[in-house]
């Protein structure tokens, strides 16, 4: 199973019961083994040729013992705590396997080490690329995948040259004079009910690599990039019910809660015994945690100039550091620290990731910075070049589309004659690859660090909309630097990223919205609330993929809410305006050239306005908007993009009801639907967006590019069956964590397809309904009687049983969970007697939600298809019915392309 999916620890027999009665039910096949928890986790990525040359290319050690999933673990290279027999008696197993196996090409293997003795076993072998392999090869700079290919057809590592140095052969051990740090990206605070305990099976959704020249320094580094709340290992105010609790069973807070530890004078041995973490990286975090005190007895003009230089080589931020010398970390707190350093010439220099430890000369691309050096490695390129922000770790709402958008930017750039420099911190994405541009920094997309890199290659612009909301956070900031932001103004930016202004503007152009209120004080919210009524949406500033943005059904769930959205926006209003349900939403994604609109693309949503747009099923062409409505919705964007003189990429959401339209949202950057639109349109509409912020002349898209003869569908990709206990009820907050895409003639056909790709597996013999209010009883009748047509057995909760017999249908009527009654819904789902779950919650009180979560939850851990949106429901059953008796057409996309030119 990918990811130790369904695996877990068992200390009894019932728990061994339990965990092999959901594991069976996604797989025919278990293992079980003894456990080695604590001890150490050690993995080596290994090579082998047709002609039996073998290297190691990258050990790595885990800063977490075994337990963790590695997807889930801090991991180090080069191994920090190894001694040099246990280096090379592992080293040498993991030649020997390789050559018994007779593997040509790349593998991974990993071990458990015990800590007290050299006793070791073989975890398990991955003969293919995997996440290990691709964090090696950014690590060391060694091309795993295409060295991989390359020994598939033949070569040998003799014959084949290093890229980063191009002066050694591939058969060459890389030599790191450098640490490097992953840490992984977890978002399980986006979900109710949802485990935060790591184990076995993985739950993060991406991961960072930060590179230095001492654990300290890429271990604060990672905080950041996984995190840019985060200040570093100190400096965050985080509090803990039970720390003891927390130290011992791990989370995503752990690195958190021993920072917490050694601020309440927890001994590195205690930390060690609860945590089972080495005492050397446990010491290294001391040493962070020392120097932090050290600096708090100083003000800034006090500090003496040594222990700042020694700060800033062991990690500390500006930002940080302003905390404590100046009582707040700020922005203007960082730039005071930071004008004091350069005053005393303390800045970082450029250093290369040349593989060998400069050992033979290096024309090497691949950059960090770090206090811990005497010279830059490279120097100012002669033609000034541009700057593209990338767009940080994967995680739910940023994602691989953002990296496909850097990516596209950086060639265009390219070809039009300029140099491009990226900047980005994913191990994952092809923006880190080398060759992506001319110079890539393997760094943070902090402010600091960003002027950090500007500073040294005095850029010609600046990049902020091809990464996602991370770089579109820093575009007013840099502009107030006085630094060249490429494309749309920063200023008009910030009136479309803050809430309040945007509903101004809006206002003053005579566009509808959903009425809103700036909020001020609970009080007016109530006196807003008395006015619109309930629901009512609440919507933080500046934060992505819907981050604590939440309908609140009644008045305790908005005092909930708005403490939520303060929390994560302090600095920036908190708007809460009406919902409007039964709406349809509706995507425009444009790009924009002096406020004239050059390209657009309008995609409709299947769901009904209150899901996320990332969770979202998108249709373009849209199939079922009225003609006015497209008119109104293309008016409004002309508005829009003329009074904030857009140059560039950018996006609007819009709700359409009874040919009504109102605004919900705009962003002045790239959306995650992008690569769609662009792939289903063949319309670049990044490269189009890239030449505009370059000031070259952009020809407007023919209206032919819009009469296609297929349509695509997007799909989300969700992950519940590996974050237990969550509910997977869609919401205004984004869940996803993938999403796929595909083409066909017919609609339905490309909705079924699209749901395929997902894993989604289809219904053979029953379905369970439980459909909601009368009124989507009512629109789901016709498809519940489709479902007895194409053979189905139709199982129900009382409340929709008793409604379809009314009309007729035959219907098995099973009890609520938390009836304890037989026949019980959970039973039957336990039992695989139910194919499918179509479950719509009837309304928001309490034991309705416990009802409907614990058939959701059984569903998702037994792994039976779900479906919890009714307008999903009914595309999904029409779609059953029209593909019955048929075969998918499966066609290329360059197929569907044939015929359909661009003008």
């Amino acid at each position: 199973a990918l990811g130790g999916l369904g695996s877990g620890f068992a200390k009894d027999a019932a728990e061994l019961a339990e965990l092999a009665d959901k594991a069976f039910s996604g797989s025919g096949q278990i293992l079980v083994e003894k456990s080695l928890r604590g001890w150490k986790e050690i993995e080596y990525e290994v090579v082998r040729d047709g002609f039996d040359n073998c290297i190691t290319v990258c050990n790595m050690e885990n800063v977490d013992p075994l337990g963790i999933h590695t997807g889930d673990s801090i991991v180090v290279a080069p191994s920090q705590t190894l001694s040099n027999d246990e280096y090379h008696m592992l080293r040498s197993v993991a030649l020997k396997v390789i050559r018994h196996i007779g593997i040509i090409g790349e593998c991974n293997i990993q071990y458990a080490l015990d800590p007290t003795s050299h006793q070791f076993y073989v975890i398990e072998v991955n003969a293919r690329l995997s996440r290990s392999s691709a964090l090696a090869s950014k690590a060391t700079g060694y091309p795993l995948a295409f060295i991989a290919a390359k020994l598939a057809l033949g070569h040998s590592l003799v014959e084949l040259r290093n890229a980063i140095n191009a002066t050694t052969t591939a058969c060459f051990e890389p030599a790191l004079d450098y640490v490097v740090l992953k840490f992984p990206r977890w978002d399980l605070r986006k979900f109710n009910r949802v485990s935060h305990h790591l184990g076995s099976s993985m739950k993060s959704v991406g991961e960072v690599m930060a590179i230095g020249r001492n654990f300290e320094e890429v271990i604060q580094k990672a905080m950041r990039m996984v995190d840019p709340a985060l200040l570093g290992f100190t400096g965050n105010d985080v509090e803990f019910e039970d720390l003891e609790y927390e130290l011992h069973h791990p989370s995503d807070q752990r690195m958190l809660a021993i920072a917490k530890a050694l601020d309440l004078g927890y001994d590195v041995e205690r930390i060690a015994e609860l945590t089972m973490i080495d005492l050397w990286f446990l010491r290294k975090l001391q040493h962070i945690h020392q120097l932090d005190r050290a600096g708090a007895a100083h003000t800034l003009e006090s500090l003496p100039s040594n222990l700042l230089r020694e700060t800033k080589r062991r990690g500390f931020s500006d930002r940080q550091l302003a905390l404590r010398l100046l009582d707040r970390g700020t922005t203007e707190a960082a730039y005071a620290v930071r004008d004091h350093r350069l005053a005393q010439g303390i800045r970082p220099v450029v250093k290369q990731i040349d593989t060998l430890a400069a050992e033979f000369p290096a024309r090497s691309n691949y950059l960090y910075l770090t206090y811990d050096g005497a010279e830059n490695d490279v120097e100012r390129q002669a033609t000034a070049p541009v700057v593209i922000l990338g767009s940080g770790a994967y995680r739910i709402g940023s994602s691989v589309e953002f990296d496909w958008c850097g990516v596209t930017c950086a060639q265009t750039i390219r070809e039009a004659g300029l140099p491009a420099v990226v900047i980005n911190y994913n191990p994952e994405t092809v923006s880190t690859d080398f060759d992506i541009c001319e110079r890539l920094y393997f760094e943070e997309l902090s402010l600091e660090r960003v002027l950090d890199v500007i500073d040294i290659e005095g850029p010609r612009g600046v990049v902020v909309s091809m990464g996602g909301q991370q770089p579109n956070n820093l575009a007013l900031a840099l502009h107030r630097r006085g630094i060249e932001v490429l494309g749309t103004s920063p200023v008009d930016i910030d009136r479309c990223e803050d809430r309040h202004k945007f509903s101004a503007l809006l206002d003053d152009l005579q566009i509808d919205q959903p009425e809103w209120a700036q909020l001020a004080s609970l009080d007016d919210v109530r006196s807003f609330t008395n006015k619109v009524g309930y629901p009512v949406l609440v919507r933080p500033s500046y934060v992505l993929s819907g981050a604590a943005m939440n309908v609140a059904y009644s008045e305790a769930d908005l005092v909930e809410y708005l403490e939520k959205a303060s929390d994560i926006s302090p600095e920036h209003p908190v708007v809460v305006s009406n919902f409007i349900e039964g709406a349809k939403e509706i995507e425009m994604d444009a790009v924009a050239q002096n406020g004239e609109l050059v390209a657009y693309a309008i995609s409709e949503h299947i769901e009904n306005a209150g899901v996320h747009s990332g969770d979202a099923t998108l249709v373009l062409p849209a199939q079922k908007l009225y003609v006015e409505t497209i008119r109104r919705i293309k008016h409004a964007t002309r508005e829009i993009a003329g009074a904030l003189k857009i140059s560039g990429p950018f996006n609007i959401q819009y709700l359409a009801k009874s040919n009504e339209i109102k605004v919900i949202e705009c962003n002045l950057r790239a959306s995650r639907t992008f690569p769609f639109v662009s792939k289903v349109l063949h319309v670049n509409f990044v490269e189009m967006a890239t030449r505009v912020m370059l000031g070259q002349p952009v020809k407007p898209v023919h209206k032919s590019a819009f009469e296609l003869n297929y349509v695509g569908i997007k799909a989300p990709q969700f992950s519940f069956t590996r974050l237990q206990g969550a509910d997977p009820l869609l919401g205004v907050e984004m869940a996803s964590t993938g999403e796929v895409a595909c083409i066909d003639e017919d609609p339905h056909e490309a909705y079924l397809k699209s749901l395929l790709a997902t894993g989604f597996k289809m219904p053979q013999h029953s379905v369970l309904l439980s459909t909601g209010p009368p009124r989507k009883k009512i629109d789901f009748l016709d498809r519940a009687r489709a479902l007895v047509e194409l053979g189905f057995a139709l199982y129900a909760s009382r409340g929709t049983a008793r409604f379809l017999e009314d009309y007729g249908l035959p219907v098995t009527t099973l009890h609520w969970p938390l009836e304890e009654r037989k026949p019980n819904i959970i039973d039957y789902i336990k039992r695989g007697e139910i194919d499918l779950v179509i479950n719509i919650p009837k309304d928001y009180t309490r034991e309705e939600l416990t009802n409907g979560y614990l058939i959701r939850r059984t569903a998702v851990d037994f792994h039976i298809p779900l479906i919890t949106n009714i307008n999903c429901a009914i595309w999904f059953v029409d779609a059953l019915t029209r593909h019955k008796g048929r075969q998918f057409e499966i066609k290329s996309w360059q197929d569907y392309l044939k015929g359909h030119s661009v003008l």
